[in-house]
């Protein structure tokens, strides 16, 4: 308690003028309302949810053509959980599992691979969603699917990279970020090469963080100091997780099976070189040219925000939808299906508005105290 207060009381006195810190992991997101970090910040910091939950970010045409693959009744969908309910055009895969139709939940891409060992006469389709983090076991299972030829196995693949739309971001003109809480969990891969573009080239100080409240405060501190100091770098205040090199077994998997391409956002559109896709030597197992199969592009669901609360030009309070029609229960866009989406996060912990911040005492008077 202690720590947290000199930390907080730092912050309060350091910024002096209104300052905007993105957060790009929906771990973070969630972290940060269930510890209450909002209320304890001075009014004029402010924490803005980015693109960091992998599920909200996968576009509504790779979600419609999971849903219509299952109208071929040789095909098994093996899912990660929270890409259950999301809607899609007519429908979800939910929808379709009580329907009949084959939808595994899975845990990890090997599992998926064991579901098409144990059922051979079935076309068993992974969707490989996720970030640098989950990619590199999609890598290996394709690794592991060509060593043992395993024919009826294939990938949806729509994983996505972190830097690039962390690129889009900083070159957006709308949008004002002052810094950027950077995700743990994709750092412990990629290191701190990927991020360093943002501070040289753009001048935006950036925080690799852990998860854990104190961990966010550091980073909070951190950014408010370089802010107001006018310097920018990147700091890794999560040593004990993320190595400057990152994981190279994991790179170099990632490379051996994968190359970039471009790919579509949900509410940024087609970012370049910000998707993986199996490279030629394994393109038996990408599901696309496999089943001729092509991604639609429909139109979001009507009225729906998720796109702008994704890209940081809304908060889930303002999107009409919020907590009306659109609900844990109901949900309507993505963003309120996972359990990393920002409108779940806000539902969830802050629907009547964050709470009055009040000053906190210096920890040598809260001692005294």
């Amino acid at each position: 308690m202690k720590s947290s207060r000199t930390i907080i009381e730092a912050i309060s006195q350091r910024a002096s003028e209104p300052l905007t810190f993105m957060e790009v992991c929906g771990t973070h997101t969630v972290s940060i309302f269930r510890s209450g970090i909002r209320s304890l910040l001075p009014p004029n910091i402010s924490l803005l949810s980015g693109p960091g939950c992998p599920v909200c970010v996968t576009d509504q045409g790779e979600i419609d053509c999971a849903i219509d693959l299952l109208d071929t009744p040789s095909i098994m969908i093996a899912t990660y959980g929270d890409m259950l309910r999301v809607p899609g055009t007519h429908g979800s895969l939910a929808g379709k599992k009580s329907e009949g139709r084959e939808v595994q939940v899975v845990t990890s891409a090997a599992q998926a691979l064991n579901l098409a060992k144990e059922h051979p006469k079935k076309e068993v389709v992974f969707l490989a969603v996720g970030f640098e983090t989950t990619a590199p076991a999609t890598a290996a299972t394709i690794l592991e699917a060509a060593k043992e030829r395993v024919r009826n196995f294939s990938i949806l693949c729509f994983h996505k990279k972190t830097p690039p739309v962390l690129k889009q971001l900083v070159q957006d003109p709308v949008l004002q970020i002052d810094g950027f809480i950077l995700p743990g969990h994709v750092s412990v891969i990629l290191g701190h090469s990927g991020y360093r573009f943002i501070s040289k080239e753009y001048g935006i100080p950036c925080a690799i963080a852990g998860f854990e409240p104190m961990d966010i405060l550091l980073a909070i501190a951190d950014l408010t100091f370089q802010r107001t100091s006018c310097t920018a770098a990147l700091h890794s205040l999560y040593p004990r997780a993320v190595r400057p090199e990152g994981n190279l077994k994991a790179l170099n998997l990632l490379d051996s099976v994968f190359q970039s391409c471009s790919a579509s956002w949900r509410g940024l559109g087609v970012i370049p070189q910000s998707g993986y896709q199996l490279k030629d030597s394994y393109s038996f197992f990408d599901a696309i040219p496999k089943l001729e199969l092509t991604i639609p592009t429909p139109p979001p669901p009507h009225g729906c925000r998720c796109g702008d609360i994704l890209s940081g030009h809304l908060v889930p309070s303002q999107c009409p939808l919020f907590a009306a029609q659109c609900t844990p229960m109901t949900p309507i866009g993505p963003c309120m299906v996972s359990s990393e989406g920002s409108c779940s996060a806000y539902y969830k912990y802050n629907r009547r508005g964050v709470s009055s911040w009040k000053k906190l005492p210096l920890a040598t008077e809260a001692e005294d105290a």
